[in-house]
């Protein structure tokens, strides 16, 4: 027993262990009760699952108070919120690449699924990276809150421009370099079939598998910038990886119900753009100010109010687009 007391990243063993039970067990949940078949996901089930996700994240950090203190508590439901909001901006990627491949919504959910298990992994190897370099090199923040003003100011430049997976190098990579099927075939990532008629049976991917390695390799991306913006707002690991995996795995259940109003979001990038900015510039404030930090609240308290206008703003403008679909 005196094992799980041992500290890892600044935090006693048992404390990672608890919270990786919970994420196992809700994933086990996931999985092997609620989507044993392949079916489509519906926006009430949506909805009620991201809300059942959403609660026990919040619980979790009602843990954390008891445990660690108000100020722990409000540094992760801060990080849990901003990491929340920028994953919405990885469902408008998520949308395209389902649609480029011709993902069919039943099998949508399984890409999901173990898109989060490569989430929980990326993440780990990417926060264990950025906790020791926040530890070892001193201008480590800084170069972290320089990335964030840099995006933001990127994410302003880029609103309204069209993605598209045309000329994707990593794509065409893979195709070049493994055999592929021309369709989806079924809710398998790989086959066996001939290469050419009549011929021995071959290994051959799915669009399935494509969609799921381009899924992942998005989020690398976008970890790039939530990674260092939950680093500017707590340098704590513990608290820095549960409120990613924990925000993270209530968006991918919301996916079905916020894909079909993607387009109703328009005003999200502005208000996501704002908050990078923020983010990194409140690092560079604080130093200006003597303080050692712009207090967890106030950050809290900005980021909110910001996406909230953001979100609120995006809704009451397309207000019309929704009373057409009903």
């Amino acid at each position: 027993m005196d094992f799980l007391t041992t500290d890892f990243l600044d935090k006693p063993i048992w404390m990672w262990v608890l919270f990786l039970t919970i994420i196992i067990a809700l994933l086990a949940l996931d999985l092997g009760v609620l989507h044993r078949k392949q079916r489509e996901i519906g926006v009430r089930e949506s909805v009620k699952l991201a809300g059942f996700y959403i609660a026990i994240g919040l619980a979790f950090g009602g843990w954390i108070a008891w445990q660690m203190g108000q100020e722990a508590a409000v540094a992760y439901l801060t990080g849990f919120v901003v990491e929340k909001s920028l994953a919405l901006d990885n469902v408008f990627v998520i949308a395209m690449i389902f649609s480029f491949f011709q993902v069919p919504r039943r099998y949508q959910h399984e890409v999901l699924f173990w898109g989060i298990i490569g989430v929980i992994v990326l993440r780990a190897i990417m926060i264990g990276l950025g906790a020791a370099l926040v530890q070892n090199v001193s201008w480590a923040l800084y170069f972290f809150a320089a990335i964030l003003i840099f995006t933001g100011i990127r994410m302003l430049w880029t609103v309204g421009k069209e993605q598209t997976m045309e000329g994707n190098r990593l794509l065409g990579f893979l195709r070049r370099h493994m055999r592929v099927t021309e369709r989806v075939e079924g809710d398998h990532f790989f086959v066996r079939q001939p290469a050419e008629p009549g011929g021995k049976p071959l290994l051959h991917a799915t669009p399935l598998f494509l969609a799921l390695v381009m899924i992942e390799i998005a989020d690398v991306i976008f970890a790039v910038d939530s990674v260092p913006a939950i680093f500017a707002i707590t340098t704590d690991p513990y608290l820095v990886y549960t409120s990613n995996i924990f925000a993270i795995l209530g968006l991918r259940a919301l996916y079905f119900a916020l894909a079909a109003a993607v387009h109703r979001f328009h005003y999200l990038k502005y208000a996501l753009s704002v908050v990078l900015i923020f983010i990194g510039a409140k690092i560079f404030l604080a130093d200006a100010l003597g303080l050692e930090k712009i207090p967890p609240a106030f950050s809290l308290l900005v980021t909110a109010g910001v996406l909230g206008a953001g979100i609120g703003l995006s809704l009451w403008r397309t207000r019309g687009e929704a009373q057409l679909q009903h």
